[in-house]
């Protein structure tokens, strides 16, 4: 990397926060450090809920998801809510192969077994049930098969073949630190309580930037040794309902949403609410990243 170009550059930033979701639509992991595959973050939306029919689930469907805190052993996944005892699903183990359905894309994963099916089943009917039932598993958890190549759309990404796991479409999101703050500004003076930045599942996190800098970003160049490392930002997020649900309590109000609506209607996405960039890695598979670690890119309004 050229470093004498960095200060040349319209904005530098650094990474505040990095955050990984092992299971999508489940609490997030924060570290210090995550290795940059060409999914993203290392084990990025690696597993996923799906239903009997393997069509996958969200918060969109089941709130209560936003409970569930994976952690990631040397050898098992373990997930864990307060209500049960937690789940370990062995990592090294031979898995039954099928295919499940993420919007638009049939893809090969592996089943978890019918343990992990049971206690998926239970939680997500918890609310529903007085008493620990036998269940066939109505719920299942899978993983993605790395063999197969999920790629995000080329029209966003101008041809480049970005791979992605069981993200919604991309191998990264980016958000800034201020745009969160400004958000929290305009809830609080509406007389609503501030919301925490993990309701928008960012992966990258960034201080230093102007509100919504990250809107306009071109390349972003990050100093990582001898590595170099290019991501690119290539799609506003769109909004769904998830920011509504608090993801301590799984409790939903309408203001996050609310409140986005009212300044965030982006004419990229069709008018769509965006808040955060969907972005993709140009360069530096195998590299680490960390918090600290500078950014730096110039604005691109095209």
């Amino acid at each position: 990397m050229n470093l004498a170009n960095v200060t040349n550059r319209d904005v530098r930033a650094e990474i505040a926060r990095l955050l990984v979701y092992p299971v999508k639509s489940c609490a997030g992991i924060e570290v210090q450090e995550a290795l940059l595959t060409g999914t993203g973050l290392d084990l990025d939306r690696a597993w996923m809920v799906v239903d009997a029919q393997g069509l996958f689930m969200t918060q969109r469907e089941h709130p209560r998801l936003a409970l569930l805190r994976p952690q990631i052993n040397p050898d098992a996944l373990v997930l864990s809510t307060p209500e049960m005892p937690a789940l370990r699903v062995a990592l090294n183990v031979q898995r039954q192969p099928l295919f499940v359905k993420i919007w638009d894309d049939e893809v090969p994963a592996f089943d978890m077994g019918d343990e992990a099916a049971q206690w998926l089943t239970e939680f997500l009917e918890l609310p529903n049930s007085t008493r620990r039932r036998s269940m066939t598993g109505a719920y299942r958890l899978v993983r993605f098969n790395p063999a197969h190549r999920r790629v995000s759309s080329l029209l966003w990404t101008e041809g480049v073949q970005a791979l992605n796991q069981f993200s919604d479409g991309f191998p990264l999101l980016v958000l800034g630190e201020a745009s969160h703050a400004q958000l929290n500004e305009r809830l609080v003076a509406a007389g609503h309580s501030s919301v925490s930045i993990e309701r928008f599942r960012p992966n990258v996190v960034l201080s230093g930037l102007q509100a919504h800098d990250e809107d306009h970003l071109g390349v972003m160049y990050l100093e990582a040794g001898a590595e170099e490392v290019l991501l690119k930002p290539v799609k506003p997020c769109p909004r769904c309902p998830i920011p509504n649900v608090d993801p301590l309590t799984a409790r939903i109000s309408p203001e996050v949403g609310d409140t986005l609506q009212s300044y965030r209607k982006d004419a990229r996405v069709s008018g769509a609410v965006s808040f955060g960039m969907n972005t993709i890695v140009l360069r530096g598979v195998g590299a680490v990243l960390h918090v600290g670690q500078t950014v730096s890119a110039d604005f691109d309004f095209g």
